[in-house]
């Protein structure tokens, strides 16, 4: 029998946000018949076998951050010596691309690009020196993935990357076990509502900020309404005090980080996308896969082109928290309880579809690297 090429996927941790969750789904969903299939977590130290299927060799670094974990990694790929490499995330990418002149030859490394540059850049307090990170670094990726064609586009205008380098792939999501999971918890949903929910990291760029303050004036309309957000992050304080000065305790709820927010669709009455900057986040496809209805901010080219003059989505027509809440307004007032909608875009992120995307671009880097 043919060796199988071994390919080796690098993320932080298991248990994150989305690039987290689709390397995770990949490893769960590329052949094992065609690859030998290696998961590399830089910063966890442990991992438990349920969490992925028994074929994926787990590599758990236990490193205490990215940036420290330069020899670790190394030493990781020098003995896998893998045939190509996918990267999942910005700080990692960085540091996998700076590694790879010390790869063993041939190796091909793909990132995987989980934000829009020029937003991020612009609006993510990052270090000065992150703009010349991407422009000198990416140009040593293979290939660079990109989640829409908005996305290719601005990393190409703002980077100069080649557009031959860059390749748009959907994120992989498994609509079934989400419908699955929907039908195995209950409606965690007390109060008469209608109910908001909002899932993503509590950081300023999620602009849950901007949600708080846009539930202030639904409440006006809506006297019952009440939100729950469900994540973790630097801001939780800052938004836990927001709230409190708005007067909104008791109709918002800080769930944390949930490994499933699919646990709260049953009963929501919308899927609410705040962001001031997005790329296309998981958490939003996850909601469309279940049909719940979707208010959003323009967080990004993406977003608006995924969402504009469908049927269930309704889009704010700037990122403001008073356009957020006459969007609301706007979808409240004509949703009936419990509504839900087709969402048919939601087919071309089905996990068969992506997966199969995504070996045709491991496949296309190997025959290159046999060249």
């Amino acid at each position: 029998m043919t060796e199988r090429p071994r390919v080796l996927l690098l993320i932080p941790h298991l248990g994150g946000g989305g690039a987290e969750q689709v390397t995770a789904l990949l490893a769960r969903g590329l052949s094992r018949d065609k690859y030998e299939l290696h998961l590399g977590l830089i910063i966890q130290a442990n991992v438990g076998p349920e969490h992925l299927p028994p074929w994926v060799s787990i590599h758990a670094l236990g490193a205490s951050r990215v940036r420290a974990a330069a020899f670790q990694l190394l030493r990781l790929v020098r003995r896998l010596e893998p045939d190509a490499i996918l990267s999942g995330m910005a700080h990692l990418n960085f540091l996998v691309l700076l590694l790879r002149p010390f790869f063993p030859q041939g190796t091909r490394v793909l990132v995987r690009q989980n934000g829009t540059v020029s937003a991020a850049l612009a609006f993510g307090n990052l270090p000065g020196s992150t703009r010349l990170l991407y422009r000198v670094l990416y140009r040593h990726a293979d290939r660079v993935i990109c989640q829409t064609t908005a996305m290719a586009k601005d990393l190409a205008g703002e980077l100069g990357i080649p557009e031959e380098r860059l390749e748009v792939l959907p994120n992989p999501v498994d609509v079934d076990e989400i419908r699955d999971a929907i039908e195995e918890n209950p409606d965690l949903w007390t109060d008469p509502g209608p109910h908001l929910l909002a899932v993503g990291r509590l950081s300023r760029e999620k602009g849950f900020d901007l949600l708080l303050r846009a539930l202030v004036t639904v409440r006006e309309q809506f006297p019952q309404a009440d939100l729950v957000i469900a994540g973790a992050g630097p801001e939780d304080a800052a938004l836990k005090a927001l709230c409190r000065e708005l007067g909104l305790e008791s109709s918002v709820r800080f769930a944390g980080h949930i490994d499933r927010p699919a646990a709260y669709f049953s009963g929501a009455s919308a899927f609410v996308l705040s962001s001031r900057h997005e790329g296309l986040p998981n958490a939003l496809l996850e909601a469309a896969a279940c049909g719940l209805p979707i208010v959003a901010t323009p967080a990004s080219e993406g977003v608006v082109d995924l969402l504009r003059g469908q049927p269930g989505a309704w889009l704010a027509p700037e990122i403001s928290s008073a356009a957020l809440a006459g969007s609301l307004i706007a979808a409240l007032k004509v949703l009936q309880p419990g509504q839900r909608f087709a969402h048919s875009f939601i087919d071309e992120f089905r996990l068969d579809r992506a997966i199969h995307a995504y070996e045709d671009l491991i496949d296309a880097a190997l025959k290159e690297r046999q060249r």
